[in-house]
């Protein structure tokens, strides 16, 4: 065992920081991130061409529209306790009225995706996550 693993209260690092769409890193596990953030408002939409993207629902609601190859778009709904998982290839643009999610991406995956469309929002942190102080 590592002798610098710590446990890491997923309610205390969430109050340790207030941005949103800027996922902090909670830990690490073999070559993935385990991330946490805050949502509100609009992402933009992007893909991560070789890499599925986790999301578990820690708190609130957060959307994930989805586009398939013909431009049609359906969005699912999560909430509390529900997963979903967007897989590779995938355009997405998540969206939320207020919450927190945790995921599991590889290291180095950015949260804009490998493309994306149009201009990122100030409140979008285009980032491969950051430390949890």
């Amino acid at each position: 065992m590592n002798a610098h693993a710590q446990p890491v209260n997923l309610t205390e690092a969430l109050a340790s920081f207030a941005d949103v769409y800027s996922p902090r890193i909670v830990a690490r596990m073999n070559d993935y991130d385990v991330r946490i953030a805050h949502t509100l408002g609009e992402h933009v939409w992007h893909v991560h061409e070789d890499t599925d993207e986790f999301f578990l629902v820690l708190d609130g609601r957060f959307d994930i529209a989805l586009r398939d190859a013909d431009g049609r778009e359906t969005t699912v709904v999560l909430r509390k306790g529900d997963t979903f998982v967007v897989p590779k290839g995938t355009e997405h643009k998540p969206s939320s009225p207020g919450g927190s999610i945790l995921m599991f991406e590889p290291t180095g995956t950015p949260t804009t995706g490998d493309r994306h469309e149009g201009e990122i929002p100030d409140h979008v942190d285009s980032t491969t996550g950051h430390a949890l102080a």
